[in-house]
């Protein structure tokens, strides 16, 4: 029996699925934000307003409903492999839509099959990660997953608006595809891996975690809505506020889309880009993605050691509010504030993820994520049209930040609900 370095059942041969796996993401982060990433020029070009961009992420958040709804049992059915391919697949085919689109309809069918697959494709690697990895390397998988993820975002933000000025709007978006393509090629390689694994080691098929059962939603603890409405109000006023916010930082403070001099070649211009993050709009965007790319891990650590995982979540959604109410209000520079909305980034998922399974019976933690993320979704499908509207109507930007500022009220409010009934039941997310 083969048993060198390279066997499935060393360490180096797992992380090297990892690697592969997190990358099968890392496009499709990168194509979801391409849109909003160079919004000004897309207005300009094809005349249209926020409203429509805003619309592109309803169009995915849409799709990614019945999405996620259905990709659970796909995965227990077909195995991860092949479903993370026909996955993979669609993401595929909607960016290209999308760099081919020669009009908003064509946009608006690319970013529905695009979400379709999107979002199954990130139920997916959950599987995959905990079909390979068990206990402290489980958190550790998780965390180097949406580390890379997130990079996928971080640079479609600071990249994709120099593309789309050097090699046009379609250059831009045919990067996005691009790169969803090599995350089908990473997701062939990981295919390739586990398939050769699986003749080697007794693996076991985990199935998707996130499969909804309907009789089990009605045995659910009101501590476990509290946590839902948190995570639906919270999540609505961080993406769909970074889906249009370059735009605002561009507008509101003038900062510029990009750092780099005309004159200078491609590749000095994106290292201008990010060696001057916090000074250009596409830059700013991304300080929430990046605080939570830095920090997100140990956060995680924290809240293992500390609990107080209710208390975090009261202290995220009172910092979100403070944030958005400071960027729509006031003429500080947009930075600080950005820092804060990060940092409330950082601590409502780390406490509220976590808190599920202790809130949950066992057999029905499945459920309960999958009926989380979907909820989720509907408003990411809402709130990014809502606030595309908003800013046509009103020509500014204190209404949507008003409006994000109430929806952090509402998650604070459901935060403090949550504590106060953890202390009823014995505290038990207070605890380490």
């Amino acid at each position: 029996m083969e048993t060198g370095f390279l066997h499935p059942s060393r360490r180096p041969y797992r992380f090297a699925v990892l690697l592969f796996a997190a990358a099968m993401i890392f496009g499709s982060y990168f194509a979801y934000d391409s849109l909003g990433a160079i919004e000004n020029l897309l207005m300009a070009e094809m005349g249209i307003g926020r409203n429509a961009v805003g619309a592109t992420y309803t169009m995915y958040s849409l799709a990614a409903i019945p999405a996620v709804l259905a990709g659970g049992f796909l995965i227990d059915r077909l195995g991860t492999r092949r479903a993370s391919l026909i996955f993979s697949a669609l993401v595929v085919i909607g960016a290209v839509l999308v760099a081919l689109a020669p009009n908003l309809g064509t946009i608006y069918a690319g970013r529905l099959i695009f979400g379709m697959g999107s979002e199954s494709l990130i139920v997916c690697q959950s599987a995959i990660l905990a079909r390979w990895f068990s206990g402290k390397e489980l958190a550790l998988a998780f965390g180097i997953a949406l580390t890379v993820s997130r990079l996928g975002t971080l640079f479609s933000f600071n990249t994709e608006a120099l593309v789309a000025e050097r090699f046009g709007i379609a250059g831009a978006l045919w990067l996005a595809a691009g790169l969803c393509g090599l995350s089908l090629l990473s997701n062939l390689v990981y295919n390739l891996l586990d398939r050769r694994a699986e003749r080697v080691l007794d693996l076991t098929e985990t199935g998707s975690g996130d499969r909804i059962v309907v009789s089990d939603i009605a045995r659910f603890p009101p501590s476990f809505w509290f946590v839902t409405l948190l995570c639906l109000t919270f999540y609505s006023a961080i993406f769909p506020f970074t889906a249009l916010s370059t735009d605002f930082f561009h507008d509101k403070w003038g900062l510029p889309l990009t750092a780099a001099d005309e004159g200078a070649g491609f590749l000095t211009q994106v290292l201008s880009n990010y060696l001057h993050l916090f000074s250009t709009a596409p830059g700013t965007t991304s300080i929430v993605i990046l605080a939570s790319m830095l920090c997100a891990p140990f956060a995680g650590r924290l809240v293992d050691r500390i609990g107080r995982r209710a208390s975090l979540m009261v202290a995220g959604a009172v910092l979100m509010v403070v944030a958005h109410l400071t960027l729509g209000l006031t003429h500080l520079p947009p930075a600080a504030p950005m820092g804060v909305l990060g940092a409330a980034f950082v601590l409502v998922p780390a406490s509220m993820w976590p808190s599920v399974p202790l809130l949950v019976d066992k057999q029905r933690v499945g459920t309960a994520f999958g009926l989380m993320t979907a909820i989720q979704n509907v408003g990411l499908m809402a709130f990014p049209w809502l606030n595309g509207q908003l800013r046509d109507l009103t020509h500014g930007y204190a209404a949507s930040q008003e409006l994000f500022a109430s929806l952090g009220t509402v998650g604070l409010a459901c935060a403090l609900l949550l504590l106060r009934a953890d202390r009823r039941a014995g505290g038990r997310l207070e605890r380490a």
